[in-house]
């Protein structure tokens, strides 16, 4: 598959199968993030991987009750260091490795933003001077969404100034 294939068939899953993802799909995903360019190469991120079926049950929680969050086969948190200029860019971007990735091995994700920080620090302990900048849910899809609507290029891009 190209890599223009990958971004068009990257859909957000949130229904999965009950297998787990193979140990060696799961380190090719998190090479991937690993790979990831950050400002200046400082690489000021941690992921934070989560199997554990009780510790999920408690991301549930966290993530305003979104019930799939814990259906999936591991939960994967991006943890940033706040006083470093570029720390959430740095980590969308290797969080997105994971995502493009993902498709190429016949996973799916699904990008979490509504959650509770300080609740998800908690039942992770993470330190309190750390960033949550977001969570992914990656497993086996058992769905296969179609593709939402997107606007066209002319609504989204104008060259050489703002239009």
């Amino acid at each position: 598959m190209g890599m223009f294939d990958t971004i068009q068939d990257r859909r957000s899953i949130r229904t999965y199968k009950s297998e787990r993802i193979p140990q060696e799909k799961l380190e090719k995903l998190l090479e991937a993030a690993r790979l990831a360019p950050s400002a200046a190469n400082r690489q000021n991120w941690k992921f934070i991987v989560v199997e554990n079926e009780h510790i999920k049950k408690q991301l549930v929680i966290a993530c305003n009750n979104q019930a799939f969050v814990g259906t999936a086969s591991h939960v994967i948190a991006g943890v940033g260091d706040p006083s470093q200029k570029w720390h959430q860019v740095d980590l969308a971007i290797a969080l997105e490795h994971i995502v493009l990735e993902a498709v190429e091995l016949g996973l799916g994700t699904c990008w979490i933003g509504a959650f509770n920080e300080d609740e998800v620090k908690r039942v992770l302990q993470i330190p309190k001077d750390k960033k949550v900048v977001a969570l992914l849910t990656v497993g086996v899809p058992a769905e296969s969404p179609a593709a939402r609507p997107r606007k066209t290029l002319e609504e989204i891009v104008s060259y050489n100034e703002y239009k």
